[in-house]
């Protein structure tokens, strides 16, 4: 049996396909899985024993193109999901040749799909559960899984996630961030963790924490492979981070987690079954907006949550 896999683009959505991904290999034992999906979303499945080939599209090349390539690559599969809804997703579906054409609704995708769901509330992991409704057996909530080891680290340590790819309304900031590792520094060594794009943000909160006398801190920011990242991560003894997919990693590995919270909903992208997460965000009226930019340009869901929020859900968490 053959199944084709698209993943979503981002790396904290690819981490919350997991139990639907747990859920395939229960009910199809047997499959091979064929996956297509951005280069850093695909990386954090590494590991997965069904995966046999993995297919990066192309932006910058004629995207029918791309897509009819991958398609003819793969040939002919048995069922066809997509954990995303754009048109170029559908384009795929259109392509590929299948028995079964999954995704979830939307305007962009559903004339190329033969199986789809209306997903409109409830947690992302549960929308992307629902995706498996056509197979007709029981689908099972599991944890999120990912097969990266952790990294063993010699001493406490508290990891700090200052930025978030999909905006910068998802961004507490900087400074409170600085804060909040001055506060922690005597209990823990410090890692700073971030994307290529968020050097200078994390620099800044590095240059902060020396000048007040910080000196335990590493900072990884835009050093670290998705695998390093997540090794890491899963070795941490407290995490402290912006709604975003290394927040998500931590979820995995039921790592301790203070997660801040401004413009996206908690309740459809907080840690799945975390045991130890504690949600800090201000309950304002035009919170959550989910737009990438405050459109009041004020950004009081993030400029009302103070260091002392933040230190205050850390003692919360107990550990």
């Amino acid at each position: 049996m053959k199944i084709l896999i698209e993943t979503p683009s981002w790396l904290g959505d690819c981490v919350m396909i997991t139990p639907a991904l747990q859920n395939l290999e229960l009910i199809y034992p047997n499959a091979e899985w064929h996956i297509v999906g951005t280069p850093i979303a695909t990386a954090i499945l590494n590991g997965y024993p069904k995966i046999v080939a993995i297919y990066h599209p192309s932006k910058t090349d004629n995207r029918f193109v791309t897509l009819s390539t991958i398609a003819k690559q793969i040939g002919k599969v048995d069922i066809s999901i997509s954990f995303r809804t754009s048109f170029y997703s559908a384009l795929l579906q259109f392509l590929i040749k299948s028995k079964y054409k999954v995704g979830s609704f939307s305007f962009s995708n559903f004339w190329a799909l033969n199986k789809f769901v209306f997903n409109l509330k409830g947690h992302q992991v549960e929308r992307y559960l629902n995706l498996l409704k056509f197979t007709n057996q029981e689908i099972k909530p599991f944890d999120l899984k990912l097969y990266f080891k952790k990294y063993e680290f010699e001493k406490p340590t508290l990891g700090i996630n200052a930025g978030a790819t999909y905006g910068s309304a998802k961004k507490w900031l900087p400074e409170r961030f600085a804060e909040v590792g001055i506060a922690l520094s005597h209990k823990y060594q410090i890692i700073l963790f971030g994307s290529s794009s968020e050097v200078e943000m994390s620099l800044h909160i590095e240059d902060e924490m020396r000048n007040n006398g910080v000196s335990n801190i590493v900072n990884l920011t835009g050093k670290t492979t998705i695998r390093e990242l997540s090794e890491r991560i899963a070795g941490l003894s407290l995490f402290i981070t912006n709604d975003s997919g290394p927040m998500h990693i931590a979820g995995a590995y039921q790592i301790p987690t203070v997660a801040i919270f401004g413009s996206t909903s908690h309740y459809e992208t907080n840690q799945w079954h975390s045991k130890k997460s504690i949600v800090v965000r201000k309950n304002i009226s035009c919170s959550p907006c989910k737009k990438r930019e405050c459109p009041l340009k004020h950004h009081n869901c993030m400029n009302f949550i103070t260091s002392d929020d933040v230190l205050q859900a850390v003692k919360e968490l107990n550990i």
